[in-house]
């Protein structure tokens, strides 16, 4: 899916680039697997704001995903490939040979009319889901379970893919997106491939409004602010001096780990991250 650029007829038309569209073929979603979504303010129950930054856009409903592909031995064909406003990657309309639909999440090779199955002795093909057992080393994954039968929790956004590096005795070596190797159960199940909509990260909105559209409102700086309201704010004019990068309440900005020290999971990284 190539960019899309526009003539510069308005200001915010000029730097403006999109992931074309083309290759969406349904534009109104399945009513039986949408449901109403709140629409997010950054507020509390109390009404005061969290997080910053956030408030308006555009109203949405959610796709109800399914992300355990539990659904084994079913033959299933793609209908679809359809937006969907709450994630990056495109989703897939799947239609069972027993008369049920399904979304999933589409991979970078999916198109109307492929088959799609999951099961533990399915094809290693692109789309289909099974568990890391039944894979083999080196192969390409997306929506990775970390817990058998929960649904998959890693690598789901556009462009996004993890690759098994080895097995070892119960569990799996993954390479995840960060770069990151983690030690996977390989009870849990994987869908083969890559993410579709790989070009997402090089959209430029063009102008303001499309943010907003997207519930985003203007970043004010901490610098700009007064000292009542940011540790970066106050002094005569432009002052950075002696003041460390850090939120509004204090936290440490710019490669401070917040991952806590003790968390449960930690024997299961194998590499950090850089």
């Amino acid at each position: 899916m190539p960019l899309k650029t526009f003539k510069p007829m308005t200001p915010g038309r000029r730097f403006m680039a999109i992931v074309d569209r083309s290759s969406i073929t349904k534009q109104k979603p399945e009513k039986r697997l949408t449901r109403p979504k709140r629409r997010i303010d950054g507020r509390n129950n109390q009404g005061r704001i969290t997080v910053r930054f956030r408030g308006g856009g555009h109203k949405r409903k959610y796709r109800i995903i399914d992300f355990r592909r539990d659904k084994d031995g079913v033959p299933g064909k793609i209908s679809a490939i359809e937006y969907d406003p709450n994630r990056s990657a495109r989703i897939a309309l799947i239609h069972y040979l027993d008369g049920e639909k399904r979304y999933v999440l589409a991979s970078s090779v999916m198109k109307v009319g492929d088959p799609v199955l999951s099961g533990e002795s399915v094809d290693v093909e692109p789309g289909n889901s099974l568990s890391l057992g039944s894979i083999p080393e080196g192969s390409t994954l997306h929506n990775i379970e970390l817990k058998p039968g929960k649904g998959g929790q890693l690598a789901r956004a556009a462009g996004t893919s993890a690759t098994l590096l080895a097995k070892e005795g119960k569990y799996g070596h993954v390479r995840l997106p960060s770069g990151e190797v983690r030690l996977v159960n390989l009870r849990c199940r994987a869908t083969i491939g890559q993410v579709g909509n790989s070009e997402h990260n090089l959209e430029k909105f063009g102008k303001a409004g499309r943010t907003r559209w997207l519930g985003r409102r203007p970043h004010n700086r901490g610098m700009v602010m007064n000292p009542c309201d940011h540790p970066h704010g106050g002094g005569e004019g432009r002052s950075k001096g002696g003041k460390h990068p850090q939120s509004p309440t204090g936290i440490p900005a710019k490669g401070f780990k917040t991952r806590k020290k003790k968390k449960y999971s930690n024997w299961m990284i194998v590499h950090r991250r850089k």
